[in-house]
């Protein structure tokens, strides 16, 4: 107990290290004349996938590095040399869709992903000086800075499971809220704008995004599951929301996502009209939304 309060601790002060922001806004600017919004940026967000990458990616790295200790121990150094090398070859696009991803995150999150940032970087210089060292028949010296690296990676993937299971970055931020199963009333058609004006109602306490496409209403959640921008702030273009936060956007038909950042779609609601009430329901049945949240 005392080592999870000491952990805690810690980590509440590194969400609150504003010392953090300036350089963390100066990185993020310098990355972000490489990682242009569009192709680059989608393929390293996961926008192919349907989730985000660098979860998939992270495995690859550190099985290698993993497995190299293992083969160090029964004596294959030959067979460790070559996984270190891998892991140091697979931590280059993983670092590279870490980086995107941190790109769209700020405060307490950008600072804990810049730490996690550093401490990654540091066990691959860490790993990097093992495999030149165990190429130099170095492998005490070898082994050591793979040893170095682990307990890097160790820290720095403490921090990664803080960023994803404490502050949901990656997490569909969507994902706890409790949908109307059954029809419910949302606005008056009459009240509803033509043309390409977002309308924000809110529905069994869910914020509802409402617009009209080719003279029929369309519903959809109005909160962005990138990370969270109200999508009725944003701009139609296309017959897709802009969101206006991070500029991803999604289809007004379906909720698929056109272009990323993001890479869950927004859940779309059916609709009907009744005595000149527009209704929305979506069926579904998800354990997690069983105590239903708003914004």
């Amino acid at each position: 107990m005392r080592t999870l309060r000491f952990m805690e601790n810690l980590i509440t002060r590194l969400e609150g290290a504003t010392v953090l922001d300036k350089p963390g806004a100066a990185l993020n600017t310098a990355l972000r004349t490489v990682v242009r919004p569009g192709p680059v940026e989608d393929t390293l967000s996961g926008v192919p996938l349907g989730h985000p990458l660098h979860p998939l990616l992270v495995s690859v790295p550190i099985g290698a590095w993993t497995s190299s200790l293992v083969l160090d121990a029964v004596g294959d150094t030959d067979g460790a040399q070559k996984l270190v090398g891998l892991g140091l070859i697979a931590a280059a696009p993983t670092a590279a869709s870490g980086a995107s991803d941190w790109l769209t995150t700020g405060g307490a999150e950008r600072r804990v992903g810049l730490a996690h940032a550093l401490l990654n970087y540091a066990a691959i210089g860490a790993y990097a000086g093992s495999w030149f060292a165990r190429r130099a028949d170095r492998h005490r010296a070898g082994v050591g800075l793979s040893l170095v690296g682990a307990s890097l990676l160790g820290a720095a993937g403490w921090l990664g499971g803080h960023l994803s299971y404490a502050q949901g970055v990656g997490v569909d931020t969507t994902a706890f809220q409790q949908f109307p199963a059954d029809w419910v009333d949302a606005v008056a058609v009459d009240d509803l704008p033509t043309g390409d004006t977002l309308t924000a109602v809110e529905v069994a306490g869910i914020p509802v995004l409402v617009a009209v496409r080719d003279g029929q209403p369309v519903a959809l959640a109005d909160r962005c599951t990138h990370r969270g921008a109200p999508l009725h702030e944003g701009e139609v273009v296309d017959g897709c929301v802009v969101c206006p936060w991070h500029g991803g956007t999604f289809s007004l038909d379906d909720g698929s996502v056109q272009s990323g950042p993001a890479t869950r779609p927004q859940a779309v609601f059916e609709t009907r009209v009744r005595e000149g009430r527009l209704q929305v329901r979506r069926p579904e049945d998800r354990a997690l939304r069983s105590n239903p949240t708003g914004y």
